[in-house]
């Protein structure tokens, strides 16, 4: 386990690869983002849930998970390296003093932690390229700057110009009887950083998945939704075009 990243199963050729950008909460010892621990629980510094999802799916043959291990207030790796967010001097409302660097302490951060996280991912898909890769994030049911705007969906998908997985992906979610927003509570089209850069730019195939952080926030739930993921991650698969469960 790296510091940026973590590993967990054994990538297969022909496999599902499971990419959780902001699957930890945690914070180096020696970084003081300066802000109440309170908020390290909170969906500003982590994905509620999917960090426990991406390890239950990886227990089955052919699935891994590839894991950021740090929290995104440290250094947000679904990001572009030169956007004003991937290092958040606030977040929903919450001011992060500790994230007022300077150039060069900005650069370090970086260095430390989106570049190896970026590469190990790269390197990972080309020594080991999956049929699939299901991008897991979770959202909450409201912001706290906006308690208004409400989100109904349990769950989306999102997608920015590689939309064949997700047109698959919907209609089977549907039929789990599940309200799905397509390109909700977001687009993918504006936040779409890792896959963008790992799957659309090469033609990988890429299902990227939201779901509601009430849905997963205890054990019982991350285990309902990673048995429905699994599964709908390998008709995916199969229906783009199959699997070979062999890694050479």
């Amino acid at each position: 386990m790296n510091e940026a990243f973590r590993l967990i199963g054994t990538p297969r050729f022909g496999g599902i690869l499971v990419v959780s950008d902001h699957a930890s909460n945690r914070v180096p010892d020696d970084i003081a983002l300066g802000i109440d621990p309170a908020l390290l629980d909170l969906h500003i510094a982590v994905d509620i849930g999917v960090g426990a999802i991406g390890e239950l799916m990886a227990q089955r043959t052919g699935i891994a998970a590839f894991q950021g291990n740090i929290s995104r207030l440290v250094c947000d790796l679904n990001r572009e390296p030169h956007a004003p967010g991937v290092i958040p001097i606030a977040s929903d409302g919450h001011a992060i003093p500790g994230n007022a660097l300077d150039e060069a302490a900005h650069a370090a951060r970086l260095a430390r932690f989106h570049d190896p996280y970026h590469d190990a991912l790269a390197a990972l898909l080309v020594a080991c390229p999956p049929s699939l890769i299901l991008s897991l994030h979770s959202f909450t049911p409201e912001l706290e700057s906006h308690p208004d705007q409400r989100r109904p969906w349990q769950v989306g998908v999102l997608y920015n110009e590689d939309d064949r997985a997700a047109r698959i992906a919907i209609p089977l979610l549907e039929a789990e009887g599940l309200v799905v927003g397509d390109q909700q509570p977001y687009s993918g089209k504006l936040l779409n950083y890792t896959m963008n850069r790992h799957a659309e730019a090469d033609g990988r195939p890429y299902l990227g998945i939201e779901i509601r952080q009430d849905q997963i926030g205890d054990a019982g739930g991350q285990a309902v939704w990673a048995e429905r993921l699994t599964r709908i991650a390998n008709r995916v698969a199969l229906e783009i075009g199959g699997n070979d469960p062999s890694c050479n």
